[in-house]
């Protein structure tokens, strides 16, 4: 997206370093995402959307969708392998042959709205990978999870009503994209929380709010917008979690994946901006997807 953005390559380094600086490495199973088809992206984004942005790609140089959201030459192609790796995630877990995954892409997806590009993101990632298991794999409820520092507007709009799929989210508050505090379908539970809140108060709501809805609506699977932008080393927002609450949330979402969904996870990464804290997050969390 430009020199200096958040938003950039070295994200996905510091994952893939800290995995082999682990020794998790050894135990996962590596795929490489395939390009969402038009038909994938179309159950959740108009097709004149898909097409503007198509049509947008620069083939040389920088284009603003708007001052935070940039296309480069190769934005469309990583665009449509962030959309396709949920997809296939999707397509391995539903088929047995890993029981969760963990899709480390750029650009992320959950402010992205059927219709509009904005806060780093083009197609709402998440958003693709439930309306597949909704429509392809015939699942009657899913559950999507959202423990990015930022409220996922996207996804909230595009699943708004829907009574197929159940939102959960913590945010913090007033903070971009200032929305999600009100006019809340019944299908949306989000819960906004002050700047300096800490692991206690994140593990009170997820454990007084999330995890009652999530077990009374008995998901088939879950769909998590894993944001590690809340981190306390991340000077992108103002909370103050700390990698043993990825780890302990991961806990708690997979014990109601286990109890409901056979398990059924599938993980996308969103925020984190604070590169050595973003590997740490990212390792803790599937450490405990992967049962190390």
């Amino acid at each position: 997206m430009g020199g200096h953005h958040p938003e950039c390559p070295e994200r996905l380094s510091a994952i893939q370093d800290r995995l082999i600086a682990a020794g998790l490495d050894l135990y996962l199973s590596f795929y490489e995402a395939p390009r969402a088809t038009f038909e994938q992206l179309a159950r959740v984004h108009p097709p004149e959307y898909v097409e503007s942005l198509a049509n947008m790609a620069p083939e040389r140089g920088i284009v603003h969708l708007d001052p935070d959201t940039a296309m480069s030459p190769g934005t469309w192609q990583a665009a449509l392998r962030a959309a396709g790796a949920g997809v296939l995630a999707t397509d391995l877990v539903m088929a047995g042959e890993v029981e969760n995954a963990f899709c480390g892409v750029r650009p992320p997806g959950h402010h992205a709205e059927r219709a509009k590009a904005m806060g780093f993101c083009f197609f709402n990632n998440i958003a693709v990978a439930a309306a597949h298991a909704l429509e392809e794999h015939g699942l009657a409820r899913v559950a999507v999870v959202d423990f990015d520092v930022h409220h996922g507007n996207g996804t909230e709009e595009i699943f708004r009503n829907d009574p197929r799929v159940l939102m959960v989210s913590t945010f913090q508050h007033p903070f971009y994209p200032y929305c999600g505090t009100e006019h809340r379908a019944p299908n949306m539970i989000n819960v906004p929380v002050p700047a300096g809140t800490r692991g206690d108060g994140f593990r009170q709501v997820v454990s007084d709010i999330w995890l009652p809805a999530l077990t009374e609506f008995e998901p088939e699977a879950i769909f998590v917008s894993a944001g590690f932008d809340a981190h306390y080393e991340d000077d992108m927002a103002s909370l103050g979690l700390v990698e043993a609450d990825y780890a302990w949330v991961t806990e708690r979402i997979k014990s109601v994946a286990v109890a409901c969904a056979q398990g059924r996870i599938v993980s996308m990464l969103e925020g984190g901006y604070a590169l050595s804290a973003l590997g740490r997050s990212v390792a803790a969390h599937i450490k405990v997807l992967a049962d190390l």
